[in-house]
């Protein structure tokens, strides 16, 4: 290796020509007329084309991630930095199923800590992990604009307020009825 060089981080697969396509799309129709001499205008693109690629596929595909950098002239950080920020992203599909439980300070002080505990234990999946079975994913958010009333949830996208171990149970009993 020539000196001053670092070695390339390794590639992940490559994006399937449907995900290339999809992308291909989403620019046409998101990527607005900004001359090429503003700096940074392209920017404005980025999260209608992540919730494009995301209600087309549940999940903007990692494989993606350095193809939307370079359509819009941005780093591969700024992206990922983006889909990882904000909680209606995610890298991989969810569950048949999707728990969000609120971990923000006024949801915390209602009970979402022991809440999360209970999901956790009830639906036998992780915090911020998809069951094996693929009938439940459990996330952490931070802020689903209930504060008064926490702990605040999403079930299956509806939001919730004061969610109780009681609404778990049942969405638990709901998914065991279900056949994989």
């Amino acid at each position: 290796m020539p000196r001053g060089s670092a070695p390339r981080a390794p590639q992940g697969p490559a994006a399937s020509e449907p995900e290339r396509a999809l992308l291909a799309q989403a620019v046409a129709l998101h990527l607005p007329d900004i001359p090429a001499e503003v700096p940074g205008g392209s920017a404005s693109a980025l999260l209608p084309i992540l919730h494009h690629i995301q209600d087309a596929l549940g999940f903007v595909p990692p494989a993606l991630v350095p193809e939307i950098a370079a359509a819009l002239s941005l780093s591969r950080a700024e992206v990922h930095g983006v889909i990882t920020y904000y909680h209606h992203f995610r890298s991989a599909p969810a569950g048949r199923h999707v728990l969000q439980i609120c971990q923000a300070e006024a949801c915390r002080a209602n009970g979402a800590e022991a809440l999360m505990a209970h999901a956790g234990a009830r639906l036998a999946c992780a915090p911020g992990a998809t069951r094996a079975d693929g009938g439940v994913t459990l996330e952490p958010v931070y802020c689903l604009g209930l504060c008064a009333t926490g702990p605040a949830a999403t079930i299956d996208g509806q939001l919730r307020a004061r969610v109780s171990a009681a609404a778990v149970d049942a969405l638990a009993a709901r998914i065991e009825g279900e056949a994989p």
